[in-house]
């Protein structure tokens, strides 16, 4: 094991004391985003590390007093885990029913809401297992098989199309989401935490195995989650790949329950060892959660934060015959807080017709359709939210910007049908297609990887060679074609 079995004890915190556990510690938000960026960037350097340590020390000690399920002793989570998918999977039948009878959309009030979750939440989704990383180096412990599965697994074993990570940043590029820019520090909280669990994991073994335990698990957000995203046309599959491998059966939690029961120690400290468990479990809710993300949408103020974040290039650009209410554009955007005088300037000017189709907007049609005087200036997923901003309620039908107005009386296709639609119409559906654009893709020129493969073959030392396979499965790395390499690699060199 990493930690002697006398050090059993909650770090930087006195367990036992119960004052102590009933004080909770506010998480600073400022710097988590820097942090993270240098957690995410490579191997931390010995200041980056230290900060990571106190994060997480203030998380834990901030999370102590947090409620938790978890049952009185580890040989119950068993029942545990099936009783919590249970209820997941009785609350979802629930959702499915209500839905079937008329209710609206649990989360997402249109396309444009649903987008601004993905990027939300990517801080989050583009780390997804960095928790566990620190145990491959420790892969030949038995006792660590079903942690480093699960890593190995969530690293797709290798394959593009099933490697995470990979994926959530094909879902990002493909509705123009810039995943980090402009996004406040308080999202960047779970990814911070899990990338420092996984860059400490010889301090913080019990905790990393809880948390993995509380993050496996199924919950209803999920489903609900991959079933809105598909009504409204996005690609749910992200969202459904955790749903099957996260299974109570077979998957990741009943794995995750089953490496608690493994790694309990024989010797000394077992109820200690515990303890800890549940605090790292705890600390899988800590941060900004998903339903709170969702809950925090706001249509108006999401459009006065982009055409904020647009004002600084825009002021100037335009021509003095440019005038909005008397006053010209350049005027407008000059000042730091008049977005929302300026917004209702153009509604007033009729400009902007809220509630109507977007083409009887003039202002629309600077932005999109030919000729458009303004075409490039705003990103996809800045044109969706405007769209459906001007749009209203009749946005909750899902269209996507670029699309043309559904027929009367036609409801917009799921993601899934229209793409078998599309499989169909072409007629040149081929299941073996991804296995052939991931081979050429990784047979296409990469530094890393033509590096990685030199370095390996001119390695005769297999301890040598597993330290660089492991380097190149870093939350930095696995996504690449380096890091898939190696995660085959890895795999062989482990069977």
């Amino acid at each position: 094991m990493f930690v002697a079995a006398h050090e059993w004890t909650l770090p930087g915190s006195a367990v036992g004391d119960a004052a102590a556990s009933a004080k909770r510690v506010a998480l600073p938000a400022d710097g988590t985003r820097d942090l993270y960026r240098r957690l995410a960037g490579g191997v931390p350097d010995e200041a980056t590390r230290n900060a990571s340590l106190v994060f997480l020390r203030q998380a834990l000690e901030q999370a102590a007093a947090d409620d938790s399920d978890l049952p009185g002793s580890p040989h119950g989570l068993a029942a545990w885990m099936h009783e919590s998918a249970q209820r997941a999977g009785d609350s979802y039948r629930d959702y499915l029913l209500a839905r079937k009878a008329g209710a609206p959309r649990r989360y997402f009030q249109n396309r444009a809401h649903a987008l601004h979750f993905l990027r939300a939440v990517a801080p989050t989704k583009l780390v997804d297992g960095a928790w566990l990383y620190g145990l491959l180096s420790h892969a030949q412990n038995p006792r660590f098989a079903d942690l480093v599965a699960t890593y190995v697994e969530e690293l797709g074993e290798g394959r593009a199309d099933k490697n995470h990570v990979l994926l959530y940043r094909k879902l990002l590029e493909r509705h123009g989401l810039n995943p980090l820019h402009g996004l406040p520090d308080v999202l960047h909280t779970q990814g911070v935490l899990q990338l420092a669990l996984g860059w400490n994991a010889r301090d913080f073994l019990p905790e990393i195995i809880g948390f993995n335990l509380g993050y496996e698990q199924l919950p209803l957000h999920l489903l609900v989650t991959a079933y809105e995203l598909n009504e409204l046309g996005i690609d749910p599959y992200y969202f459904t790949l955790h749903i099957t491998v996260d299974n109570a059966d077979s998957g990741h939690a009943q794995r995750a329950v089953q490496a608690v029961l493994d790694t309990l120690p024989r010797f000394g400290d077992s109820a200690g060892f515990w303890q800890r468990v549940q605090a790292g479990c705890r600390l899988s809710n800590a941060g900004v959660g998903t339903t709170d993300v969702i809950a925090g949408f706001d249509m108006q103020c999401e459009v006065e934060a982009i055409f904020s974040r647009k004002r600084m290039t825009g002021q100037g650009a335009h021509s003095d015959y440019c005038r909005v209410a008397g006053r010209s554009v350049n005027d407008w955007l000059a000042q730091p807080d008049g977005i929302p005088a300026f917004l209702a300037a153009l509604e007033q000017a009729g400009w902007i017709k809220r509630d109507a189709p977007v083409g009887e907007s003039r202002f629309w049609k600077l932005l999109q359709g030919d000729k458009a005087e303004m075409f490039g200036v705003f990103s996809p997923y800045e044109l969706q939210v405007i769209h459906d901003w001007i749009r209203g309620d009749a946005s909750a039908d899902g269209q996507a910007h670029d699309e043309p107005p559904l027929l009367p009386g036609r409801r917009r296709p799921s993601f899934r049908a229209h793409s078998r639609l599309v499989q169909h119409q072409a007629g040149v559906f081929n299941p073996g297609l991804l296995k052939v654009l991931e081979t050429s893709q990784e047979e296409a020129p990469d530094p890393d990887l033509q590096v990685l493969k030199a370095e390996l073959a001119a390695s005769v030392d297999a301890e040598q060679q597993r330290q660089l396979l492991v380097r190149a499965m870093s939350p930095e790395l696995h996504w690449t074609p380096a890091g898939l390499y190696a995660t085959r690699r890895f795999m062989q060199s482990t069977a």
